[in-house]
């Protein structure tokens, strides 16, 4: 199925000059698997798993697309970081997009992809974006405003943070005791991120972006179906509904033929 893997992460990172002390910040690049053979897609995960963990049923696309699977930086196998920034990594993805690229992000990773897309409006074919947590673009829906209202006394120990997030996005993963490094790594990840309902999506730029928008729900939350909504009709985007994993879309039935056959027609 797969004819051409590659795979390779910067191993080194680069120096930031802070505004306020002169200190230099060490900043830390997203690692990049390629895989497979065609058009490229670049994959782009959500909170708690890497790229590897979210994408893991789409590999099954590499014989028809060349997959570029980008795990964040403060996820595994990278080192953790005490802030993740939205905003920062959309400065960090829109640099490995090439003319022609299908982006796709789900989740935090969706917020992260809708950023990224409107700062290369030329060079995208088309932009999937999996519930993205958005929440900022529908304030004063009630199931967004009691979303929200539920994270400013979450948890903050990594295993009863899951413990609260999962079963909140519909997930009904029982969980390893103890966990596993790399699960506790991504819960400690999702703890550093900043939260994406403060995001500023550039409704109007995307809007009048060229490419073809898709926007999909899972059909198992009020407050992610209103974020969808907003999106879609913002957006004049398609839109669809994929049940059946609850946030872990990437996951449900269904949902690499409802991808593939947006990324046919676009």
């Amino acid at each position: 199925m797969t004819v051409e893997s590659d795979h390779f992460s910067t191993k080194t990172a680069h120096l930031r000059l802070t505004l306020f002390t002169g200190y230099r910040e060490r900043v830390e690049e997203p690692q990049v698997e390629v895989v497979g053979q065609g058009p490229r897609v670049v994959l782009v995960h959500g909170s708690v798993g890497n790229a590897p963990a979210t994408w893991a049923q789409q590999r099954e696309l590499a014989d028809r697309y060349t997959l570029v699977l980008v795990t964040r930086p403060g996820y595994p196998p990278g080192p953790p970081r005490d802030r993740i920034d939205f905003a920062e990594q959309a400065e960090q993805v829109a640099p490995l997009l090439q003319p022609g690229d299908h982006l796709v992000g789900h989740s935090y990773g969706g917020v992260i992809s809708l950023l990224a897309a409107s700062q290369r409006p030329d060079a995208l074919r088309s932009l999937t974006v999996n519930e993205p947590p958005a929440f900022g673009i529908a304030r004063g829906d009630p199931a967004v405003e009691d979303f929200l209202a539920r994270f400013p006394n979450a948890p903050r120990e990594p295993r009863a943070y899951l413990e609260f997030f999962l079963p909140l996005v519909g997930s009904n993963m029982k969980l390893p005791d103890p966990l596993p490094p790399e699960l506790d790594a991504g819960a400690r990840a999702a703890l550093a991120e900043r939260p994406p309902h403060e995001a500023e999506i550039p409704l109007g730029d995307l809007a009048a972006a060229p490419f073809p928008k898709l926007v999909v729900s899972g059909g198992h939350s009020a407050a992610f179906d209103a974020v969808c909504d907003v999106l879609e009709r913002e957006l004049n985007a398609e839109r669809a509904v994929v049940a059946g994993a609850g946030h872990s879309i990437p996951r449900a039935p269904g949902y690499n033929e409802a991808l593939l056959r947006f990324l046919e027609s676009a």
